[in-house]
């Protein structure tokens, strides 16, 4: 950049401008007018996305050895019902009594409170009552507030006995597997989950673009760990990285801590959680997230979903304000709790005892000659149900409660003669016991978008001609090369063509790409490299066809060297995987520097 060039401030608009523009994004359905809350991302985009899904991949997956599975988008209602969601998961809303346009409530007051998604539905009607808020687009009066489920509901079968929903998150097909996965892990903990998916909700009013959208990639951890012990095996990895956080304190400041010093004042309550901040913080950064507009936020306790014993929103600062990208949450136990008590299927894990104790055991016993004439072929699994209900559940029964099992989806009621409660005596050597869940759910999207924002610089000269680069790292950039023919003659294209695959195979197996472009002059070229993020552009000249050599110029510097092609995978290896400069490179390896364009 020169002195007469100044940096111009880059805006939601700019971003998708150049997104659609250069086939990063493009409004879904656009050839029908569209439909707000949908994206579609595009062929660069798709590589972005891939590249980042690629890098979390590796921390989770290859860095922490976790374990990755797939589960269905649709998911039998039964399961919301236990996860709470069918309850739990909504918003608030209200509607125009003269236009009848939808509104999400706390979208209403966005301006007259700091954090008006913390608020529940009496502060919310007071504030706006208070504020005297119309409705924004004819200002009539509003409807009182009410709530609505955010899951799309559809039919599994022809017909609507069996409901079901679209997933709104990824961890429920995770907590359902937990028992195969517990035995696939040899029966120890901690275990590390992960699931890389779509997710649905049905936004009242998405707005914000590509930030609140209906359908969305997820990538999600469920870390399963004994409560009792509460470090981590890589804790001392990250516990050095400093972290901006933002407490849940009257305070309400931001507070420059490392790791190993939020957990020993109390800031974080766990070294576990702590360490998942700190990864996350680690991913974002090499994604490309400015530090200096990331902070974590601890959720205020009235704004807590209704799993959570804690969290942590990862937050970036954007033109729309701080926008949450990643939720590290403590779930405690209560998924698998939900999840057992309404399935009736024990999903306890073991834990060996440092000494075998004596301890008191219920035990509900079924009669099969009773309970076979009258549930036939599925007595059995009733009864295996029956033997998997913990002491509570024991307990429960024999102070009065109905027995009742869930088999087959069905809620099945047991009549007191079909069964008798023992208890005796056992010597143990393991105790069961619920496991705690950590999760780190990464919202893809906004992620990216937050990612060019934050690399997208705009620059302007005195005569109003502006530039736009996209500073996107090596590991994130959709096409890591660029290859041209000065011109498309006099056998250049020939020579570039063979300098292209030669650079392709010199990264084939490492999943990047590189572009070939032949169309337009020479500077156009560089610039459309340039606002995709591309950070090496090689060009083949005249010079090429005398000695071989042909130029690469740097991205970020506009740095030029002159190198032939048996310095191509020396080159290659320190730029990308070294992160040296050109200019360092150059230096290093004797080779001139011939230009700086502008």
């Amino acid at each position: 950049m020169t002195e007469k060039q100044n940096i111009a401030k880059t805006t939601y608009s700019d971003v998708i401008s150049l997104a659609r523009r250069r086939g990063f994004l493009y409004p879904s359905f656009d050839l029908y007018g569209g439909v707000a809350g949908f994206y579609d991302w595009g062929p660069v985009g798709s590589l972005l996305k891939n590249n980042f899904l690629a890098m979390w991949r590796e921390a989770y997956v290859e860095g922490e050895g976790f374990f990755e599975i797939d589960c269905p988008n649709v998911t039998p209602e039964v399961v919301f019902k236990a996860s709470g969601h069918l309850d739990e998961f909504t918003d608030y809303m209200t509607s125009c009594n003269k236009c009848s346009q939808h509104f999400r409530a706390d979208h209403l007051v966005a301006e007259l409170h700091p954090n008006p998604d913390s608020l529940g539905k009496e502060e919310l009607a007071g504030l706006i009552s208070e504020k005297g808020v119309k409705c924004p687009e004819c200002k009539g009066d509003l409807t009182e507030l009410y709530a609505f489920n955010l899951m799309f509901k559809t039919n599994i079968g022809p017909t609507s006995e069996r409901p079901g929903y679209l997933r709104p998150e990824t961890a429920q097909g995770i907590f359902l597997n937990f028992r195969n996965l517990y035995i696939h892990n040899r029966q120890k903990l901690p275990m590390g989950v992960v699931q890389i998916g779509k997710g649905f909700r049905n936004e009242i009013s998405p707005r914000q673009g590509v930030i609140r959208v209906r359908e969305f990639q997820m990538a999600e951890l469920e870390l399963f760990v004994d409560p009792e012990n509460p470090n981590y095996v890589n804790y001392p990895l990250l516990k050095h990285i400093s972290l901006s956080l933002l407490p849940d304190t009257t305070e309400k400041e931001i507070l420059s801590r490392t790791v190993e010093e939020a957990v020993e004042e109390g800031i974080i309550d766990s070294k576990i959680l702590a360490y998942f901040v700190a990864l996350t913080q680690e991913i974002l950064l090499k994604a490309g997230l400015d530090p200096n507009r990331m902070r974590f936020r601890q959720h205020e306790a009235h704004e807590m979903a209704h799993y959570a014993k804690d969290c942590w929103d990862a937050e970036a600062l954007t033109d729309f304000g701080w926008v949450e990208i990643v939720g590290i949450a403590d779930r405690s136990c209560y998924d698998l709790e939900q999840h057992m008590k309404h399935s009736g299927v024990d999903l306890r894990a073991m834990r060996q005892l440092a000494e075998p104790k004596m301890v008191k055991v219920r035990k509900i016993e079924a009669d099969m000659k009773k309970m076979g004439p009258v549930f036939r072929g599925r007595a059995g699994k009733i009864r295996d149900k029956i033997l998997a209900l913990d002491d509570d559940a024991v307990a429960a029964v024999e102070s009065g409660q109905p027995l009742i099992v869930s088999v087959d989806n069905e809620r099945i009621s047991i009549s007191t003669d079909m069964f008798t409660i023992s208890q005796t005596n056992e010597n143990r050597s393991i105790e069961r016991f619920m496991p705690h869940v950590i999760e780190p759910s990464h919202g893809v999207d906004r992620i990216l978008y937050c990612v060019l924002e934050h690399s997208l610089k705009r620059t302007v000269d005195e005569s109003g001609e502006e530039t736009r680069v996209l500073h996107l790292p090596p590991v994130m950039a959709p096409y890591l090369f660029a290859v041209f023919p000065l011109m498309s003659r006099d056998g250049l294209t020939d020579n570039a063509r063979e300098l292209y695959n030669l650079i392709k195979n010199e990264l084939r197996g490492r999943g990047s790409l590189g572009f070939y472009d032949e169309s337009g002059s020479i500077g156009r070229r560089y610039s459309r490299m340039d606002e995709i993020g591309t950070p090496y552009c090689l060009t083949v000249d005249y010079q090429t066809l005398e000695d071989g050599s042909f130029t690469i110029r740097e991205r970020d510097s506009k740095e030029q060297a002159r190198i032939n092609k048996k310095q191509v995978r020396t080159a290659l290896r320190d730029l990308v995987d070294h992160g040296i400069s050109l200019k360092d490179w150059s230096k290093k390896n004797g080779v001139k520097l011939i230009s700086r364009d502008n």
